[in-house]
Formats: structure tokens, C-alpha cells, sequence
């Protein structure tokens, strides 16, 4: 069984950037796949994108391709989001989570979840 703690939120001015950090406690991360996550205001919950254990990386929203950026630190035993040009459209919790295969995480079940780290975004 793995922890998730996510850290790094706050707010950002437009156009600016932040770096989301999502640290496993209790299990390596090379045993998953591990995505983020994010819900806005009264939307529904949207799949950022994601890094298998060998740290290829998949980003799904188009809303975000070519400005947030996911990786990983394995001595670390953390992944990590950067998110360059944000947005207020981008205000949202930002969650991490973790699964054993990519098609579970994509469908949003998995089992392990972190608390959620706050990004607000200022116009």
C-alpha cells in the first residue's frame, strides 16, 4: 500500500509557473503509474496526465500540452508537475494517484489518492 502527499500549490499570478510535487510513503513509485489529476470549481474531476515506472511520460489534456510537464525523481521516490503559462482556467485542487496499470489510472479508479494541493490562479 502506498501514501501520497502532494505539495506545492498556492497562488500564481497569470502566466506564471508552478511546480507540484507528489511524494509516496510506504511503497516505491517504480511499482506504478502515477497521474494527476484536477478538479475546478464545480467541474468534474479531469485527467492531467501521467509517468509509467520507467518515467515516459503522457500528458491528456489538451487544455494543458505544451505547458505542464510531468516527471519523476526516483531516488526521491517523487513525481512531479510542472505547469508553465498558467492560466486562471487552471485554478483548480490537483490531486496524484497512483495505479498498477495505465487504463485503471486513466479511468480515474484507482485505489490510492492524495489529499489534494490548491493552484489559484490570478488574472
Amino acid at each position: 500500500q502506498v501514501q501520497l502527499v502532494e505539495s506545492g500549490g498556492g497562488l500564481v499570478q497569470a502566466g506564471g509557473s508552478a511546480r507540484l510535487a507528489c511524494a509516496a510513503i510506504g511503497r516505491s513509485l517504480n511499482d506504478y503509474v502515477i497521474g494527476w489529476f484536477r478538479q475546478a470549481p464545480e467541474k468534474g474531476r479531469e485527467f492531467v496526465g501521467r509517468v509509467n515506472w520507467i518515467g515516459t511520460m503522457a500528458v491528456s489534456a489538451d487544455s494543458v500540452k505544451g505547458r505542464f510537464t510531468i516527471s519523476k525523481d526516483n531516488a526521491k521516490n517523487m513525481v512531479f508537475l510542472q505547469m508553465n503559462s498558467l492560466k486562471p482556467e487552471d485554478t483548480a485542487v490537483y490531486y496524484c494517484a497512483a495505479a498498477r496499470s495505465s487504463s485503471t489510472l486513466d479511468h480515474g479508479t484507482s485505489d490510492y489518492w492524495g489529499q489534494g494541493t490548491r493552484v489559484t490562479v490570478s488574472s
